[in-house]
């Protein structure tokens, strides 16, 4: 072997160390940017090929929508080598964060595929109750879920209607809470529920708090669902966290009122929703507001507390609209629609 061709050996070998290291390594990191984006006044296919409207309200006269009103997601890559989280780091449009702040260690993927989507599920719920409030339809107290062990394991079951506590009518979770708190453990109450179409009313020894020995408890988790005579289903599939909480509520008041909340313009945006319709913050905001930006959308809803981060990212022309609950989301759309300000993250 000539020295040349040594020479010329010892050059590659490094390169060649780096390709084989470079694409088979993986590294602890994974690539966060912008996903797909759902306008939920459209259409989408069904895993059966059907297409169905994204928010279907089934038994109400709806009205016609124009515009958009887009929620938005997250994409992300996982399983990158060290080429590949180089690049999409270099591009610009993607952040890398450590694995574990997504993937948490000692849980499955399934496991947190499980509970992302279990978020999902209820900010349906969750949105579907706060439109309904805000649109004065009435709501409902259900029995999400029962302690084997708890005070109430042998006398409630998931499903219950809670009617009233202790003869005082019901209409909110936090108001079972609120009278089951104010009574002192070791006291009998009565619970009025509805089970299937059969009024029952069951008597309770409470036990205490595990956080407030001092407060009745009876062991049960309530929720509130909706009691109005019309069916409202979501029909995204594949998507999970609770962010698309405000953006469900709004399409669902968008569909339920006269004329364009949205003016026929191109909204987009993402929050956290409460029952009482509290929006709540998110996270990936700047990844959001680029797919926003890249579909179309010329204005974005941000919940208050994700403001100075958005602020810092936002694509130009696209403004960011600053919402702290769902009556102001509509208010600032009503007012956008009018041509007068709006309350911004600016």
């Amino acid at each position: 072997m000539t020295r040349r061709i040594v020479t010329l050996v010892a050059a590659l070998l490094p390169i060649v160390l780096i390709g084989i290291v470079g694409s088979s390594v993986t590294v602890p990191f994974v690539a966060m940017g912008p996903g797909p984006t759902f306008d939920t006044l459209g259409e989408v296919e069904a895993g059966d090929g059907e297409v169905v409207d994204v928010v279907d309200i089934e038994g109400v006269d709806t009205d016609p929508t124009t515009g958009n009103l887009n929620m938005t997601t997250v994409a992300v890559r996982d399983q990158l080598n060290v080429f590949e989280a180089v690049g999409l780091w270099l591009s610009g449009r993607q952040g890398l964060v450590p694995r574990s702040e997504v993937y948490p260690p000692g849980r499955t993927r399934e496991e947190i595929t499980q509970r992302n989507t279990a978020e999902f599920t209820q900010s349906e719920v969750d949105a579907e109750v706060a439109a309904l409030r805000q649109l004065g339809e009435p709501t409902a107290v259900e029995v999400a879920a029962v302690a084997e062990d708890g005070p109430a394991g042998d006398a409630l079951r998931e499903g219950d209607r809670i009617v009233a506590v202790a003869g005082t009518p019901v209409g909110t979770a936090a108001q079972v809470q609120e009278a089951v708190a104010a009574r002192a453990p070791g006291q009998s109450l009565t619970v009025d529920v509805v089970r299937g179409d059969e009024p029952v009313a069951v008597d309770i020894e409470l036990g205490a708090r595990p956080d407030d020995p001092e407060s009745g408890f009876l062991g049960v988790t309530p929720r509130e669902v909706s009691d109005a005579p019309f069916d409202i289903e979501f029909n995204l599939a594949d998507i999970g966290g609770p962010s698309a909480g405000l953006i469900f509520a709004l399409a669902v008041v968008e569909k339920l009122t006269p004329g364009d909340l949205n003016n026929g313009d191109f909204v987009a945006g993402t929050g956290t929703i409460r029952p009482d319709g509290t929006v709540g913050p998110i996270g990936g905001i700047r990844y959001k507001l680029v797919a926003a930006n890249e579909a179309g959308a010329t204005s974005f809803l941000v919940p208050s507390a994700n403001c100075d981060e958005a602020r810092l990212d936002a694509p130009d022309g696209l403004e960011l609209v600053r919402v702290e609950t769902l009556q102001g989301a509509v208010d600032a759309l009503e007012a956008q629609g009018r041509g007068e300000p709006v309350p911004t993250c600016g």
